[in-house]
């Protein structure tokens, strides 16, 4: 991959995609094509047909997708498995017939069934029912990787998916219905701080497990696998390689917020998967490995919130 290269970032407004670009221009990439969701939408195949016979990128980063937390996806799960797999469908066919180099898919790792073994292998995708709350959200992703998939074995296309982990940092949306956990504690627990609150209430019980990293590792990790002269394979696990609870990043957040009151778990809401830990020994393999501690992190992020 050269600088001057063209490098089509799908998505470069939302948390993924920013990082992404920030990564690619600090490596010198200035050949960056970027398009807001009113200069190009997705979902318009037309459209997104008539970018790439304009354009012909070299290399696609897909980072573009409606996303949302348990709220969202539990409310809207029509729109976020339509509009995930015409934005998906969409580019990734454009990006097979204008004969890209490489193509990067990005997932998530609730494409993996609700019960998998710990920690998850690649291997456990469709080994069994999917978690409910996010069902139509992973559905859309597993459909889209395995686009990638087939397009590759069956007409050498050179594309490859990253499943995440559960992802925070720069440019998180915090939205007050619509975030996802990590975002959402963080808006709680400052807010809560700042009024000098007495209590704040969370969703669920706190006891399931999850793995967070920072976006800029999944940006780094982007940018390791895309730049290989040798195409990756075709699903890749980048996980953090460590796991707390809700309850306990619950509580750490609250201590760096400086947020002195009482928390309060409405168990009456629902909890997610109880446990979602990457295997992500092939990647680590492949030479990739993330970088920044969740307790940076969450410091980092707390100060980017309270500077919005």
């Amino acid at each position: 991959m050269l600088p001057s290269d063209k490098i089509f970032i799908a998505g470069h407004r939302g948390m993924v995609g920013s990082a992404c670009v920030r990564r690619f221009q600090a490596a010198g990439y200035s050949n960056l094509l970027l398009r807001s969701r009113a200069q190009l939408d997705l979902r318009n195949k037309s459209a997104v047909d008539d970018f790439f016979a304009a354009e012909k990128p070299d290399y696609v980063i897909l980072a573009a997708a409606r996303v949302g937390g348990i709220l969202a996806n539990n409310t809207y799960p029509a729109e976020f498995l339509t509009e995930n797999l015409e934005i998906q469908n969409n580019v990734i066919w454009a990006a097979y017939r204008s004969g890209v180099k490489k193509l990067c898919f990005l997932g998530s790792s609730c494409i993996y069934p609700r019960e998998a073994p710990q920690p998850i292998r690649e291997d456990y995708l469709l080994t069994g029912p999917l978690e409910p709350t996010n069902e139509g959200y992973a559905i859309a992703k597993i459909a889209g990787l395995k686009l990638c998939a087939y397009l590759r074995r069956q007409y050498s296309f050179p594309a490859f998916s990253l499943m995440p982990c559960n992802l925070y940092g720069t440019n998180d949306n915090y939205h007050p219905e619509h975030s996802h956990v990590f975002p959402a504690l963080i808006r709680k627990f400052c807010t809560a701080a700042d009024l000098h609150l007495p209590e704040a209430t969370l969703w669920g019980t706190g006891n399931p497990w999850r793995e967070f990293m920072h976006v800029d590792d999944l940006a780094n990790a982007v940018f390791y696998f895309i730049s290989q002269t040798e195409l990756p394979p075709e699903l890749i696990n980048t996980g953090a390689g460590t796991e707390v609870t809700i309850r306990t990043l619950a509580e750490t957040i609250a201590q760096e917020a400086n947020f002195h009151g009482s928390i309060r778990w409405d168990t009456t809401k629902p909890d997610g998967m109880f446990r979602k830990l990457l295997d992500s020994s092939l990647a680590k393999s492949l030479g990739w490995t993330p970088k920044i501690s969740l307790s940076d992190g969450i410091r980092q992020t707390i100060r980017e919130f309270r500077a919005l």
